[in-house]
């Protein structure tokens, strides 16, 4: 999982380039699913993740991380795209090359979920969650309503 290229742009998984100022004010100030979220949960998260970051010259302007047991899972999460860089396929670069890297590690199943970017992820393959009512869970995000578009 090297450094990848392309234009002005470079795609790492160092986890030491990341930003988690950056990160942070992103998740926290600029997304739906993450408001409010505090610095050392921001932290923590990455450290427990595999991050990719994308570089335009010094400046962090992308990030998503990866909780995965490196075999069988993966979750695609926390994935964004500063405001000004939006527009130039980041995004989808991101997410195609953490498909290729998970999946040349023989990761299996892979998944995320989205409130507004169906269309990037379905260009690298995603589809709808199959047999979604097996699924279960335990949310006590105190920003669950909003994430879920209630609020």
């Amino acid at each position: 999982m090297g450094d990848r290229r392309r234009d002005d742009y470079v795609l790492t998984t160092d986890a030491a380039r990341v930003d988690v100022g950056r990160v942070h004010r992103w998740l926290c100030d600029e997304s739906y699913w993450a408001a409010g979220r505090d610095y050392d949960v921001v932290g923590r998260s990455i450290e427990g993740s595999l991050p990719y970051s994308v570089f335009h010259g010094s400046e962090q302007v992308a990030f998503a991380r990866i909780v995965t047991d490196g075999a069988t899972f993966a979750w695609i999460c926390d994935v964004f795209v500063a405001a000004d860089h939006r527009g130039r396929g980041l995004g989808g670069w991101l997410v195609d090359s953490i498909v290729e890297d998970l999946t040349g590690r023989g990761v299996a199943r892979l998944m995320l979920a989205t409130k507004d970017a169906h269309d990037v992820y379905r260009r690298v393959g995603f589809t709808g969650l199959e047999g979604a009512d097996r699924f279960m869970e335990l949310d006590r995000r105190p920003t669950r309503a909003a994430i879920l578009g209630q609020a």
